[in-house]
């Protein structure tokens, strides 16, 4: 009768920490092993990022406030260890990479 007990009170438990990790996961907003929403668009953006070290005119071109003048400034001053470089390099203006700074990215090979 006693082992019985036990038993019960153990499932009990080994229950209410189920249910207690069920709403935790809940609460989070997803399910454990899953991407949520923004973790997938935020991969999706990145493929969508115009790498400025291997962009073509055309690519750069593309971007709001870049021309060819600017897209040929960018082009002759690779590599950029980083996109704020067109800045500190004094490739574009600071209001022209303010507008193209969520569009870009530098990487490296």
């Amino acid at each position: 009768m006693k082992l019985r007990n036990v038993a019960m009170r153990v499932a009990a438990v080994v229950l209410g920490l189920l249910m207690l990790a069920g709403l935790a996961v809940a609460q989070s907003g997803g399910s454990m092993g899953q991407s949520s929403p923004d973790k997938m668009s935020s991969m999706s953006q990145a493929k969508d990022l115009i790498d400025i070290n291997s962009a073509s005119k055309a690519q750069l071109s593309s971007l709001p406030g870049i021309g060819d003048k600017y897209s040929d400034k960018i082009i002759a001053g690779r590599p950029y260890a980083n996109k704020s470089q067109l800045v500190s390099k004094k490739i574009i203006p600071e209001s022209v990479y303010s507008k193209i700074s969520p569009m870009i990215i530098a990487k490296q090979k």
